[in-house]
């Protein structure tokens, strides 16, 4: 384009450098088209946009419901630990003052009149037991007649006792 102009203006004298378009008016229909080009790209843009806001949304939504159940996992799991671990210290101290009180219980039975106080124990036991049987029976309660059947009962409970303390 420089070329054809200068060439044109070489009868004057004029040397032509460059040149500027200073104003360029297309046609309406090509200025309609170019706007609709320009708005369909906004357009294309903005929905492009807002589908990724939705995405990373929806990504960070999930990702916080990830983190909340597996802190939730974390305490159900710490909890089930702690439970655990407290009734297991609970069977121990029960075991551990079940075999002290059955050790005391058998160093008093060695002691003089030990074996007596098993028996006098045993035997408010029994009448303990036949006075709440007499309590509940909606029917006739069977007693021995003679009591001292109840203390044959006892000395024989008591020889057993004996018989398996010697053989051990």
């Amino acid at each position: 384009m420089v070329e054809a102009l200068d060439e044109a203006a070489l009868n004057w004298g004029v040397k032509v450098l460059r040149y500027e378009i200073k104003d360029l008016t297309p046609p309406a229909e090509i200025l309609r088209a170019m706007q609709a080009q320009i708005t369909a790209e906004r357009e294309k843009r903005a929905v492009i946009a807002t589908s990724e806001g939705k995405r990373q949304e929806e990504i960070n939504l999930a990702e916080g419901q990830k983190q909340a159940a597996i802190a939730r996992s974390e305490g159900d799991k710490q909890a089930a630990i702690n439970n655990a671990q407290g009734e297991a210290a609970a069977i121990t101290e029960v075991a551990n003052a079940t075999a002290l009180a059955i050790a005391r219980v058998g160093a008093a039975i060695r002691q003089p009149g030990g074996e007596d106080a098993v028996q006098l124990k045993v035997a408010e036991k029994a009448v303990d037991a036949y006075s709440q049987l007499a309590a509940e029976a909606q029917t006739t309660l069977v007693v021995p007649s003679n009591m001292t059947e109840v203390a044959t009962l006892i000395s024989s409970a008591m020889k057993m006792v004996q018989a398996q303390k010697t053989a051990a």
